[in-house]
């Protein structure tokens, strides 16, 4: 959540960011509860003045009249503090839930729009894949290669999953394989986290107040989550922690897989393994200082280049505009990459630093020599698998169906080619 201060301090610019967010929300509720707290903060602390100036005088005091009604107004002040303090505690939540409808401040550098059509093209690398033949989608390519099963799946589990089978699996574990030692070079320390979290750790992750509920599977009876990226777990790694200055950046590339409704997309994307409720993703994650957080961004994001430049797939990083941006995020960018069959670049990553909006309800602090400050975090996809695999099989085909491997997998993949079973 932002800082109240921000709010008090900066309320044009607070209501000027909701707005370019596309989000109504009126900043005098706020403000005025907060003029309340304070109100009650006053008169709780004058109460217990008068309580103490009491307590301090009925020793002193020899007439038993005088001591007896300083002891009943003593009990009516006790009353009274109770009171205030149930009022002032009632007013603190309606405060806190209030502000937590607020979606984090916008870098100075994020383009101001509505919707997609304001994001900015910041590079382009490589050229659409052209073919000499009529290229299938990754589907078709997979079933003929039989490492997509989605029919199996369909009949265990419901539509929109899949088993990734016999030459994927290689696919995937020499992603998970490259990410690694790209990652690793840069000080990221590999995790598997947990992929069922505390409601209290999704929600202090800002996953929870801003429409995001509706993508969560929810066990009720525990009270826990399915994560839907690892970073929702890593981020509560720290939680409640101090960091030493010298230790940062402290970073973390997490493997696991992630789980989504996807609510609201029926009837899209329905073909394939674009969209699931199940999937796998390297998502990369650090602590920052609040100094540096915008260089880490531009780390993350040379990295997920560097990685799909590895891989020689045609992409695009994008800068997203105010209103196509999550609302914990300061400044996202997407990394999109083409697929032939759709004949149109698609998001396959997305890095975000979402500054101090995460790490102020985490409690993640730094310690400095001066005073400790809330850490900054951000995070990156490395790979989102199933997408990366539809680019690799689309954008690497051959007229005979068979799949070209990417030179830097081989090693982990063991072959050059995906061909079908029988053949060489």
């Amino acid at each position: 959540m932002i800082d109240i201060k921000r709010l008090l301090e900066e309320p044009e610019r607070v209501a000027a960011n909701n707005e370019h967010r596309g989000k109504t929300i009126n900043i005098q509720v706020a403000l005025s509860l907060n003029q309340r707290r304070l109100v009650l903060i006053e008169e709780v602390q004058s109460f217990r003045t008068r309580g103490n100036e009491i307590a301090s005088r009925i020793p002193s005091v020899t007439s038993q009249d005088e001591r007896k009604a300083l002891v009943e107004e003593g009990k009516i002040i006790k009353e009274q503090v109770k009171e205030k303090e149930t009022e002032l505690a009632q007013v603190e939540t309606e405060l806190a839930q209030e502000i937590r409808r607020y979606p984090n401040i916008m870098r100075e550098d994020v383009p101001v729009g509505k919707d997609e059509s304001a994001n900015e093209v910041v590079r382009v690398f490589g050229e659409p894949t052209q073919f000499s033949f009529e290229p299938k989608d990754h589907l078709d390519l997979g079933q003929a290669l039989d490492i997509i099963d989605m029919d199996a799946a369909a009949n265990v589990s419901g539509a929109r999953f899949v088993y990734l089978k016999g030459d994927g699996v290689l696919l995937e574990l020499a992603l998970l394989q490259y990410a690694l030692q790209e990652t690793m070079k840069e000080g990221f320390v590999p995790v598997f986290p947990p992929h069922l979290i505390s409601t209290a750790a999704m929600g202090a992750m800002g996953y929870l107040e801003h429409g995001g509920e509706d993508e969560i599977y929810h066990l009720k009876n525990d009270d826990l989550v399915l994560i839907g990226t690892s970073e929702q777990a890593i981020g509560p790694m720290l939680m409640n922690t101090i960091i030493d200055e010298e230790k940062l950046p402290v970073r973390y590339v997490g493997f696991s897989p992630c789980y989504r409704r996807e609510a609201g997309s029926y009837g899209k994307d329905t073909k394939g393994i674009l969209r699931v409720h199940q999937f796998d993703k390297i998502e990369m994650f650090s602590f920052t200082s609040p100094e540096v957080s915008d260089q880490e961004h531009e780390l993350i994001l040379s990295l997920q280049e560097r990685l799909m430049q590895g891989l020689k797939l045609p992409h695009r990083v994008m800068k997203l505009c105010t209103g196509d941006t999550g609302a914990p995020s300061a400044r996202t960018y997407d990394v999109e990459t083409w697929m032939p069959a759709q004949h149109t670049y698609r998001e396959t990553h997305s890095t975000s630093n979402t500054t101090d909006f995460q790490t102020r309800r985490l409690n993640t602090r730094v310690r400095t020599e001066g005073k400790n400050v809330l850490a900054h975090a951000l995070n990156g996809t490395a790979f989102a698998v199933g997408r990366i695999i539809i680019a690799i099989m689309e954008n690497y085909q051959q007229e005979d169906g068979s799949i070209i491997v990417p030179e830097v997998l081989r090693p982990w993949v063991g072959k050059d080619r995906l061909v079908k079973k029988g053949k060489k």
